[in-house]
């Protein structure tokens, strides 16, 4: 797990919502939602958040509900945007995969389609214990390669429009 994570993936979510011309509220909501958006992790034990082999099913089925947990969390706190609802589907994919409820397409808000796009590209350039840090074009190409399957088409593009024509980096 890495230090600097939602930081990261706040900056490039906040940017996307930005160049999307999203709402000043969407763009605020996106912002504080991307910070909090691992707090449900709190619950997983640190064997399997820092485990250095692929999880075991019943140990991914913990990991699955870890959004579900950070909703639990955030919904008690009186945001002026939808922060629970947006943290509960960062992980939903648009063709219905993603978890934990298997949202599919519209059904996922927009903020949730960017929060998403932003964690996958910080997820896949940081280390991980469990393999290297592919470079920032290799994540743009995983991206590209699950545009209109995982990843909604205008987030993908407007995600590689920041890093290839606007110069967006993430700090190291």
């Amino acid at each position: 797990y890495s230090i600097g994570h939602q930081q990261k993936v706040s900056k490039l979510a906040t940017a996307i919502a930005q160049e999307m011309k999203l709402t000043q509220e969407k763009i605020k909501g996106t912002k504080i939602a991307s910070l909090v958006h691992d707090i449900g992790k709190v619950n997983l034990p640190t064997e399997i958040i820092s485990k250095p082999d692929k999880l075991i099913e019943v140990e991914f089925n913990l990991v699955k509900n870890y959004p579900r947990v950070g909703y639990d969390i955030l919904r008690k706190v009186d945001f002026p945007w939808p922060i629970a609802e947006i943290v509960f589907q960062h992980q939903e994919k648009i063709d219905g995969s993603g978890y934990p409820r298997g949202l599919k397409g519209n059904e996922i808000c927009i903020e949730a389609k960017i929060l998403g796009v932003a964690n996958v590209v910080e997820a896949m350039t940081s280390y991980k214990s469990y393999r290297p840090a592919l470079s920032i074009d290799e994540a743009l190409t995983e991206i590209s390669k699950n545009k209109n399957i995982l990843f909604d088409p205008e987030v993908v593009d407007t995600c590689l429009k920041l890093f290839k024509e606007k110069g967006f980096k993430f700090e190291s």
